[in-house]
């Protein structure tokens, strides 16, 4: 990061747990000496939240990853209290205006915001790292002949193997996709955070990963924050199928069914040859199948996906906005933030991801595995 885009952001991070400190400490209805213990765990943040984002940097371990969980855990917490502070001003501008502002009014709310931030950092923490659970999606397509009714898909996204998210994680979540006894598996990009030489211990378990057409992989952003050559290659060695703007047609019970997939849809920024294409994938395809399935990660990719005459998408790159208010920017930059929409003729299927990003934390947008059923259209 350019020295002084450091400077700027760390003076706003500054900027931000002062002004949670000027808003909250003051107006708590508690002792001296636990305002000051707040004024200490807010330095605290401040100093641990950038620490934590830098932790890769660090080649030393234990230490890098233990600097991570610290720095991502403050982070959760901090948007947790930065989010409720405007709220309780917010809150109190409006007591103002009815008169009904008071002493009382500003101590509870001040309290609460702290134990509000505890509780919402808890229980995103319980959701964030349990193991996701099965969502069932029915996907009516025109025309589907009787052999593929019932065709199944389990699709995985998001994982972000990296400093919190290790081997015991994916393990869990490649056994359980596992029972589900699908057709067909998706990992549809953002698998890790981090270099092949540092996780591909930790996503060995992808090589278990068994399905009775077997398993496709499209790389996500984060692949090419992370040497995504290296990872193609990786994943190719684990025993998954990496589609780069390319195509597979499946025999089912007799029926076709083609499995595309593209690169990234911001690929072509880190490599020219990767810029992702829809149609591009669908070149020599035979003219006649029963259905098209295009694996894209980022759910912009669907306007393309329409226009080259693919039936269903799978995507993800939103985690469903993970934590509010994210959930309220993802549509600044993605048509779809989750589940099942429609473009035209194509079904698109947004995942809200099976694992996390940055802070350990789901709130309001919980982790999936999903289970996609192609059903005829009624």
């Amino acid at each position: 990061m350019p020295s002084r885009a450091l400077v700027v952001i760390t003076a706003l991070l500054a900027l931000l747990h002062a002004y949670i400190g000027w808003r909250i400490l003051p107006a708590l209805p508690v002792a001296p000496s636990v305002r000051l213990l707040g004024a200490l765990l807010l330095v605290l943040s401040f100093v641990l939240v950038p620490a934590g984002l830098l932790s890769r940097s660090i080649k030393r371990q234990p230490l890098s990853d233990r600097l991570a969980w610290a720095g991502l855990l403050a982070m959760g917490m901090f948007s947790s209290l930065l989010v409720l502070t405007l709220a309780r001003d917010a809150v109190l501008l409006a007591a103002v205006l009815l008169g009904v502002h008071g002493a009382a009014l500003s101590g509870w709310t001040a309290l609460a915001v702290p134990l509000l931030a505890g509780l919402v950092t808890l229980i995103g923490f319980i959701n964030a790292r349990r193991v996701a659970r099965v969502v069932d999606v029915d996907v009516p397509i025109a025309g589907l002949p009787d052999a593929l009714h019932g065709f199944t898909i389990a699709q995985i996204s998001d994982i972000h193997v990296g400093p919190t998210i290790k081997r015991g994680y994916l393990d869990a979540i490649v056994n359980a996709v596992n029972a589900l006894g699908a057709d067909l598996i998706a990992v549809t990009g953002d698998l890790v955070d981090g270099s092949v030489s540092r996780l591909a211990p930790h996503t060995a378990p992808l090589a278990k990963l068994t399905a009775r057409h077997g398993a496709y992989f499209v790389t996500g952003n984060h692949e090419y924050y992370s040497n995504a050559h290296a990872w193609i290659a990786e994943v190719r060695r684990l025993g998954l199928t990496v589609l780069m703007n390319e195509h597979v047609v499946l025999t089912h019970r007799g029926a076709a069914l083609l499995v595309a997939g593209v690169t990234d849809y911001s690929a072509h920024h880190f490599d020219q040859s990767h810029r992702s294409d829809p149609l591009a994938a669908l070149a020599g395809a035979p003219r006649h199948v029963a259905v098209k399935l295009l694996l894209a990660h980022q759910p912009r990719s669907a306007e393309a996906a329409a226009d080259a005459g693919f039936d269903l998408q799978l995507s993800g790159h939103t985690h469903g906005g993970q934590f509010f208010p994210w959930n309220l920017f993802v549509p600044l930059q993605q048509p779809y933030t989750s589940g099942l929409n429609r473009l035209r003729n194509l079904w698109i299927y947004t995942s809200r991801g099976t694992g996390y990003w940055g802070p350990p934390k789901r709130f309001g947008a919980p982790s999936e595995i999903t289970r996609l059923r192609l059903v005829p259209a009624s």
